[in-house]
């Protein structure tokens, strides 16, 4: 009986070891195929094209955290309101 649950515990070993080494694969896939994305990039647009893209993309960023930020400060003003609102004064 406990040869049969070593058994058991190599087989699942095994498969999460498979499941791993496909998973890698995948990944390296993926590595190769944005290492080919940028050597087209480096081949199709000159340095100075690449630099312009790059600081649209920073820019593109920066555009987004301001959004974020402005969605950001206008729900915590809300939540600071609420809290107001629900304020019990006493009048004597």
């Amino acid at each position: 009986m406990a040869d049969r649950g070593k058994s058991a515990d190599t087989e699942d070993l095994q498969r999460r070891l498979e499941a791993l080494e496909r998973r890698s694969a995948r990944s390296d896939r993926g590595s190769a195929v944005e290492a080919a994305f940028w050597a087209l990039m480096h081949n199709l647009f000159p340095e100075e094209a690449r630099t312009h893209m790059r600081a649209a993309g920073r820019e593109q960023l920066l555009a987004a955290r301001a959004y974020l930020d402005h969605w950001i400060a206008k729900l915590e003003h809300r939540e600071e309101e609420n809290g107001r609102r629900h304020e019990n004064i006493e009048i004597s």
